[in-house]
């Protein structure tokens, strides 16, 4: 798998890695882990804080046991001008679902995060697209497993150019 073929992708990490990212200068949706180009990251966790602002956005903290991962949801999208070219019909959609997901995200509960890596004021965070409450306890020791293999396999492996 080269480098390029992360970006893209949801990469698996534990919050141990995902605070060694590191930003890419000039690139500000791209980020670099052990040499490996970044964009969009999952995890899995206890949501142990959470900052909701109506119509605005609901902040929260993962923790996997390795750490904790700020994450943001953001539920402007029917006040945003990101979403000014998008069908009123659609935006209205992406709204609900991120309503939805706000209801989901409570103290206490085991969630799996997917979304953007992003920086704000210098600090990592992930910018949440999706989000789904584990029912199973030992999802999160899946996950750690999964994250350990892959970064055996896959994400820490040398890139060697031919």
């Amino acid at each position: 798998m080269d480098a390029l073929q992360l970006v893209n992708t949801h990469v698996k990490l534990l919050a141990f890695d995902f605070l060694t990212v590191k930003p890419i200068p000039h690139e500000p949706t791209i980020f670099s882990r052990k040499g490996r180009r970044l964009s969009r990251a999952e995890t899995v966790g206890i949501v142990v804080s959470r900052d909701f602002k109506p119509n605005r956005f609901i902040k929260f903290d993962i923790d996997d046991g390795t750490g904790c991962i700020p994450c943001i949801l953001w539920l402007n999208q029917e006040s945003s001008h990101h979403f000014s070219r998008c069908r009123p019909s659609n935006v209205r959609l992406i709204a609900q679902m991120a309503a939805d997901f706000a209801s989901q995200i409570q103290l206490g509960v085991i969630g799996r995060v997917r979304g953007k890596i992003s920086s704000y004021r210098g600090n990592l965070q992930i910018t949440v697209s999706d989000v789904v409450i584990e029912r199973d306890p030992n999802s999160q020791i899946l996950h750690w497993l999964d994250c350990l293999r892959l970064a055996r396999n896959c994400y820490d492996k040398v890139v060697v150019l031919p």
